[in-house]
């Protein structure tokens, strides 16, 4: 895997790195951590941000030694979304704090069907099928993309101040990254529809009540529980892990026959491990495991 720095030291050396943002990265012995900072928009993603998280998932995704993942933002918000006042102000005057005042060429017909797929679409398809289990701690908004980021992972540990808004149809668009799919499989129709059509607002509480993140906590504690958390999961055996991930998502669109020929396959793969000898030498010495991820 290159090193993270790397990835994050090339959007340092742009002039508009302020304007811009940044991925930081810093890797914790197995655990990667992915900090969105660009506090001073909310942690909205710009387009070198979005190619930072392709660059440095796709890395992560073929890294052995890795055994976790680890998803925050900056400052008081977890991520307000895509920059879209960036995306679609060409052509027009535009004055912005900050920014000034210019006219910007508008992008060309189909620029957003010919570029997503590789970009914010390409990074919740990367966490999605990823086989490292990943976490995303989230505190204030988490909107649009940053909310899609939130509900793509594995387990979602939400701040009590958090607030899950998906806000396409009020700023007359329909939805996109993943919205579609993933909120009727975490919440059912109804709510989905409550959520994209009437673009209501979902605090933490009601968020982990219906299933839409793993936990809400007192923001206080946050950092301890997803600390804990990651432990946990980086101590796991990580083959069957992303194995066990990855039958969840394939049974989401198939049959059970189907599902359970997948989980056989699985299982084989599994079974040839170190950490299936250690669970089972633990098992039969009555200790607990010492998984090291093989």
């Amino acid at each position: 895997m290159p090193t993270v720095g790397s990835t994050v030291a090339r959007r340092e050396g742009r002039t508009d790195v302020s304007d811009d943002g940044s991925v930081r990265a810093v890797r914790d012995g197995a655990v990667l951590h992915l900090t969105l900072d660009r506090p001073e928009r909310r942690n909205s993603l710009s387009h070198s941000m979005t190619d930072a998280l392709v660059e440095v998932l796709t890395a992560a995704a073929t890294d052995d030694t890795l055994r976790a993942l680890h998803i925050t933002g900056e400052g008081d918000d977890f991520c307000a979304g895509a920059d879209w006042v960036a995306t679609s102000a060409g052509g027009q005057e535009r004055s912005d704090p900050g920014k000034g005042t210019g006219t910007h060429e508008r992008p060309r017909t189909a620029d957003l069907v010919r570029r997503i797929p590789h970009t914010s679409h390409r990074v919740i398809e990367l966490l999605h099928g990823i086989h490292l289990p990943v976490v995303c701690s989230v505190r204030g908004w988490a909107v649009g993309l940053g909310c899609n980021l939130a509900l793509v992972a594995d387990f979602a540990v939400a701040a009590d101040d958090a607030v899950f808004w998906e806000p396409f149809i009020a700023r007359g668009f329909s939805p996109d990254s993943g919205a579609s799919w993933l909120l009727p499989r975490l919440i059912g129709v109804a709510r989905a529809k409550r959520m994209l059509l009437l673009g209501e607002k979902v605090n933490a509480a009601d968020a982990a009540e219906w299933g839409l993140i793993h936990r809400a906590v007192p923001r206080d504690a946050l950092d301890a529980t997803v600390a804990e958390l990651l432990t946990r999961l980086a101590d796991g055996p990580t083959v069957a892990l992303g194995l066990a991930k990855q039958a969840i998502h394939h049974g989401q669109h198939t049959t059970l026959g189907a599902t359970m020929t997948q989980e056989l396959f699985n299982l084989e793969l599994s079974c040839r491990t170190s950490d299936f000898k250690e669970g089972l030498a633990a098992f039969q010495e009555r200790r607990a495991p010492d998984f090291r991820g093989r």
